[in-house]
């Protein structure tokens, strides 16, 4: 009997094996059958076609066209991106020092960065960049004309510069540019630090640790750290500025994959820099990623108030793989949790609509509560959920046609030209009546244009092909009465907008330090943070109650 039950385990563990064998090879040949059918679809094309086909395009194309019904982090690069992905990683590279727009193959100038080459040649916001060393412009892509700035640190290059209607020349030497991912911290008052992190590069956790030691040598005696609209970055990073101010051997984040290797639990490994200052961390729904596992770690522990937005709900982590000449395939490998268990992703990409592109909430299908350290309620489904939940002002259409145009931005170049100087940047306010210019100045931007403006637009070059004089008079009529109309409508978000274009201005004239140095006497969630940590009853209750 037991040779019997010996005997037929054995077989079942066969039958298993040849079970997951038969499932692997099968599920190999058709891999391997799609590409076969993709090869020799490219032959055809590439030997047949009535006219000349760019392989290279090609292939680009089909690769990020098969990735882009996954979630939208898991991207093909080509040997450009691999290079634009390694100076975001690493933070540093050879180039001008200028942040610029590439909308309609222009490059235009955003911001120039402090001290560095464009800075110290005089190029300023505003400027639209015609030729590279001779080379014309207006036909090539973003990559070629990324690739003709960048270059090794010393090298030389000549721009030509349109400016207010000027034609300069301007030589310049490329420098090795270092991106600061903290690009601002200090004093908020005596008692009070700031520190901004902007991205989680190579250089976020030595920057966070240099900041946070400067400002303690300074005495300070609670933190406000910044993560508003921080995309997140290096996972790596993350796990390193949580530990500052957790104790060695706490769980910080924990990834579960389809792979086992890269299922991990991350611990702080490092004795940490405070565990006793108290600290506020700001964020809002821009705040995704590494900040997020941040974020999430300090709530958990307890160790911090969370203040601002719900942040974006990312949820996912992503490995770079190696492909064939020199490109690469950027996939999410795994999700992450916090060390509560929270996976605080918010769409559910495996479940889009193909027809729709309409992509669920997990959120949709409700939400499962965990409790941190002390007790107290916190919820997964859909981003990390501020203990303070700062006032969310609601954008209008209108406001929001206005952001995703120029309009902001030729203003605050217009006001720089108008205006020379300025009053020191933290005492800088955009007043009711600098608003009111910027509506006048709004009649004749022929940026900012409404769904309704376009969509009214196209219907008239449809018809106005009959030459028809009298639907030309009327068109005029009511496009000039849907331009009044929108920007009358921009007047209920009013403190938004004036809070933007104020950003803009204090870049042109103080660059981005300026920026941050307003934010410290103006900007109403840090001084709403500064005023918590002073009342102390108030910011323990918060971490201990058990809500």
């Amino acid at each position: 009997m037991k040779k019997y039950i010996k005997k037929k385990s054995i077989l079942i563990v066969l039958i298993g094996i040849v079970f997951v064998s038969f499932s692997f090879q099968s599920k190999f040949f058709e891999v391997a059958k799609q590409i076969e059918i993709y090869t020799t679809l490219f032959k055809e094309l590439n030997m047949y076609y009535v006219n000349e086909i760019n392989p290279a395009e090609l292939t680009n194309n089909a690769l990020k066209n098969t990735l882009k019904n996954l979630d939208p982090y898991t991207n093909y690069f080509n040997e450009q991106d691999v290079e634009a992905a390694k100076i975001r990683r690493e933070g540093e590279y050879g180039g001008i020092g200028a942040s610029i727009s590439y909308s309609n193959k222009s490059p235009l100038i955003i911001s120039v960065y402090k001290g560095y080459a464009a800075d110290k040649a005089g190029l300023k916001p505003g400027d639209l960049i015609i030729k590279i060393d001779n080379q014309e412009l207006i036909a090539l892509e973003r990559e070629q004309i990324s690739g003709l700035l960048l270059g090794v640190p010393g090298s030389p290059v000549s721009i030509e510069i349109s400016r207010q209607g000027k034609t300069l020349q301007i030589d310049l030497n490329r420098e090795k540019i270092e991106v600061n991912p903290v690009p601002f911290f200090g004093k908020v008052d005596a008692e009070t630090g700031y520190i901004v992190l902007t991205r989680f590069n190579a250089k976020a956790s030595s920057e966070v640790k240099k900041a946070f030691e400067n400002l303690k040598e300074q005495g300070i005696t609670n933190l406000i750290l910044d993560l508003r609209s921080n995309p997140g970055g290096l996972l790596g990073e993350a796990v390193n500025i949580s530990n500052f101010f957790l104790p060695k051997g706490k769980v910080i984040t924990t990834t579960k994959a389809k792979v086992k290797k890269w299922s991990n639990t991350y611990l702080s490994r490092n004795e940490p820099l405070d565990l006793e200052i108290p600290i506020v961390v700001l964020i809002n729904g821009r705040s995704a990623s590494a900040s997020e596992i941040v974020t999430g770690a300090l709530q958990d522990y307890d160790r911090a108030v969370i203040m601002g937005k719900r942040s974006f709900g990312k949820g996912l982590v992503q490995r770079y793989r190696t492909l064939s000449y020199g490109t690469q395939l950027k996939v999410t490998i795994s999700k992450y949790y916090t060390p509560s268990g929270r996976c605080i992703q918010e769409l559910d990409y495996a479940n889009r609509d193909l027809k729709t592109g309409k992509i669920p909430k997990f959120s949709d299908g409700g939400i499962n509560e965990f409790t941190t350290q002390n007790g107290r309620k916190v919820f997964d489904g859909g981003g990390v959920i501020p203990d303070i939940i700062t006032e969310n002002e609601t954008l209008n259409e209108e406001t929001k046609a206005l952001l995703s145009s120029r309009a902001l931005f030729n203003f605050g170049v217009a006001y720089k030209n108008k205006n020379k100087s300025l009053k020191s940047a933290a005492e800088f306010r955009f007043s009711d009546a600098d608003f009111k210019k910027f509506q006048v100045f709004l009649k004749t931007d022929t940026t900012f244009k409404t769904t309704q403006e376009k969509s009214f637009q196209k219907a008239y070059d449809l018809v106005n092909q009959s030459q028809n004089k009298k639907i030309s008079k009327d068109y005029y009529k009511i496009l000039n009465t849907l331009k009044a109309e929108k920007i009358t409508a921009l007047a209920s978000n009013k403190e938004f907008i004036k809070d933007e274009i104020k950003k803009i201005i204090l870049d042109h004239y103080y660059y981005q330090e300026g920026v941050y140095q307003n934010k410290l006497t103006s900007d109403k969630t840090i001084l709403e943070a500064m005023r918590l940590l002073k009342n102390k009853k108030k910011y323990s209750q918060i971490l201990s109650t058990i809500k």
